[in-house]
């Protein structure tokens, strides 16, 4: 009787269980034991004959890395995929994917929670009464901001951008956006109107931004764009950290260009420009957007199906480079 093959996958760092235990039962799997990021060295030892890769967005697939091994399949356990050099692979012909959609309700919950915390100086708060200085109510302690009835601009009006401004609907905002074409639904939904970026940082009170990293969106937030922006405005980024240029952010925080911003993601990631750990008027999280149990597991299935159907030869739900496939 003929024995089915197991394909040899190498995980670059433990994920939910119950994927790995799905993952264990089609192949013959190595997990990097320790919950740390990888040096280039350790991944490319670790996919030394190996027939797939599953991978995180901290770990950095370069060419190099491809180039030195015979992988027939990377999946990438994130939504971006700009820590993989998809050239690169589509060159190989490696297919290459995502996790998109599964996380889109948990980053954009995470988003509020942020836009909550700097407007009602939840996490100062927190800090004040831990270090035992709260005596009793105040009628000029700690004042922030509402939101009801405050514009909302939503930078990249994807699917996060999308499941964000809807969840404005309980506070009446006024919605804007930019995107390079209508968005139908926060129209229809919201009223929401499509608006240059310019317009967006004059007019909004709060600022939220859902783009991919690329070439055009690197530092689209920078000095210039920080002063289009209101005193009264906040700024949130659960997107990806570059497209913030942080020193340029640390600067208008410090000399007051906007009241705050509430960042889960940063430019030099896990690194985070010094200046920023110093001032109250920023909320500062640990790339959280897509933490909950139920997403995070739901996001190890999603790359560890697309890591086998790959391996299988046919084109993974979310392969970005689906080109490879053609004959």
């Amino acid at each position: 009787m003929e024995i089915e093959r197991k394909w040899k996958v190498f995980v670059t760092r433990k994920l939910p269980q119950k994927a790995l235990d799905w993952l264990s039962e089609k192949c013959e799997l190595e997990v990097n034991p320790e919950n740390r990021i990888l040096k280039k060295e350790e991944i490319i030892e670790g996919v030394k004959g190996k027939d797939g890769l599953l991978c995180l967005l901290t770990d950095k697939i370069d060419a190099e890395i491809i180039d030195s091994v015979d992988l027939k399949m990377i999946a990438n356990y994130a939504v971006g995929f700009d820590n993989v050099d998809i050239k690169a692979a589509t060159q190989r012909k490696i297919p290459v994917s995502n996790t998109p959609g599964v996380l889109t309700d948990a980053t954009a919950e995470l988003a509020w929670a942020l836009l909550f915390s700097v407007a009602r100086r939840a996490v100062e708060g927190d800090k004040f009464c831990r270090a035992d200085k709260f005596r009793g109510w105040d009628p000029m302690l700690m004042l922030g901001v509402d939101l009801k009835g405050k514009t909302l601009g939503v930078v990249g009006a994807g699917r996060i951008g999308t499941a964000f401004a809807l969840k404005s609907r309980g506070f009446e905002m006024n919605v804007i956006y930019t995107k390079r074409s209508e968005n139908e639904i926060l129209e229809k939904e919201l009223g929401a109107k499509r608006v240059e970026m310019d317009e967006l940082l004059k007019s909004s009170d709060f600022i939220s931004i859902h783009l991919p990293l690329n070439s055009k969106t690197r530092h689209i937030i920078g000095e210039w764009e920080l002063k289009l922006m209101r005193p009264t405005s906040i700024l949130i980024n659960t997107s990806r950290g570059p497209v913030v240029d942080e020193k340029a952010l640390v600067k208008a925080l410090k000399e007051e260009w906007i009241r705050g911003a509430g960042l889960d993601v940063y430019e030099n990631e896990p690194v985070i420009e010094p200046g920023l750990l110093d001032l109250d008027n920023v909320v500062l999280l640990p790339h959280l957007g897509s933490a909950t149990e139920e997403t995070r597991t739901k996001m190890a299935m999603m790359a560890a199906e697309n890591l086998i159907t790959g391996l299988e030869g046919e084109v993974p739900l979310n392969c970005v480079n689906a080109e490879v496939f053609k004959r």
